[in-house]
């Protein structure tokens, strides 16, 4: 097997590439989503991959011979039995716990296991983000089987018996020779994954497993004032487990407004304005989260000038106040004239003084310049 093949990534590829494909490619394969046949195994080649590329010192091993360290070595595996890659300790779910949170396949090293955390996303308005509106998701997530009602036995059908590897106890007793001499280590047993039983009438249904997978409406509240890249935690709706549900975690994703910008805990309104209006002052209606508002444009007004609305801008999240809409100005030239505007143009332009411009340019042309325009 080529490691980097298997994980669909370069030889020069970045640990965070790696760590990427192999979070896609777990979640793929992972044998409580994918029922076909060969997915298990699948799990267990990019798990393997993954342990290796993602340590240094065992990828730059493997770059150089071609292996994983040890692989080769008479004897089998020097770290067998102590987590290593090849050896009776190497478990592809403990790499899929650690990336993914809680425990795999509803198993446990103390005790019954949790279920496993989830991701999901939300789109929300400005509205809604400065509300601290209650939005609902749907999202798909591990739940008893409605049929056996989590036993994984077929109903009817024969009971489970002791695991046989582990006598019913759920860990199995290993030695690995270390640097240090032999050491003895308990390990979840392989057989039964830790339950201390096996199912001989598995459920026609979930197939063994004690859950299914189901789309379920989930309730997020949203903090006033949250923002695109938060993530909220509701906990107990991730997959059910015999030792308790995991957590649910939802990304937050803000819907563009389409007349205000949001930057923090400001909002902003680009405010197009023409000469006249910024030069004699005038009246102009400025949307806010609340409806319409009229604000009054002072004489002399520049491009660019800007305008507080105070309080009129998001709540600030975990912390008292609002922030600002902020209006700021854009003066509109035009870009055509017709002769009596263009003649009362060139009136204003001599009774301040101003240079009458050639007439290839225009009067427009200079205030083009003035404002940065075409």
């Amino acid at each position: 097997m080529d490691y980097y093949e298997l994980l669909g990534v370069s030889r020069t590829a970045s640990a965070d590439e790696i760590k990427s494909s192999y979070r896609k490619l777990a979640l793929k394969y992972h044998p409580d989503r994918n029922k076909e046949e060969g997915a298990a195994e699948k799990f267990a080649q990019i798990s393997e991959a993954y342990s290796v590329l993602s340590d240094e010192e065992k990828r730059a091993h493997y770059d150089r011979f071609g292996s994983a360290p040890g692989a080769s070595m008479p004897g089998g595996d020097p770290f067998g039995g102590m987590g290593g890659m090849g050896g009776a300790g190497f478990d592809p779910m403990d790499i899929f716990e650690q990336l993914f949170g809680g425990a795999v396949g509803g198993r446990g090293r103390r005790g019954p296991a949790r279920g496993d955390d989830i991701e999901t996303e939300v789109h929300v308005t400005l509205e809604q983000a400065r509300s601290g509106e209650e939005v609902e998701v749907t999202v798909d997530r591990l739940t008893e089987c409605e049929h056996c009602h989590g036993s994984k036995t077929e109903p009817g059908g024969k009971a489970p018996v002791s695991c046989t590897t582990c006598r019913g106890a759920g860990a199995v007793r290993a030695q690995a020779r270390t640097i240090f001499g032999v050491v003895e280590t308990q390990q979840v047993c392989p057989t039964c994954r830790g339950e201390g039983r096996m199912v001989v009438d598995p459920c026609t249904v979930c197939h063994g497993r004690g859950r299914t997978l189901k789309s379920a409406p989930v309730k997020v509240k949203l903090p006033r004032g949250i923002d695109e890249g938060y993530r909220i935690r509701v906990a107990g709706q991730g997959n059910e487990g015999p030792g308790g549900n995991g957590d649910l975690y939802v990304h937050i994703e803000l819907e563009p407004h389409p007349e205000l910008r949001r930057e923090g805990e400001h909002l902003v309104f680009p405010a197009k304005i023409g000469f006249a209006t910024a030069a004699l002052g005038g009246r102009i209606q400025v949307p806010t989260l609340d409806g319409p508002q009229e604000v009054e444009v002072k004489p002399g007004t520049g491009h660019g000038e800007l305008h507080r609305l105070r309080g009129q801008g998001m709540p600030r999240l975990q912390a008292s106040g609002s922030g600002d809409l902020i209006v700021e100005y854009d003066i509109v030239v035009p870009k055509h004239l017709n002769a009596e505007a263009r003649e009362a143009l060139r009136a204003y332009a001599r009774a301040v003084g101003d240079e009458v411009p050639e007439e290839h340019e225009g009067f427009l042309g200079k205030l083009g310049k003035i404002f940065g325009r075409d």
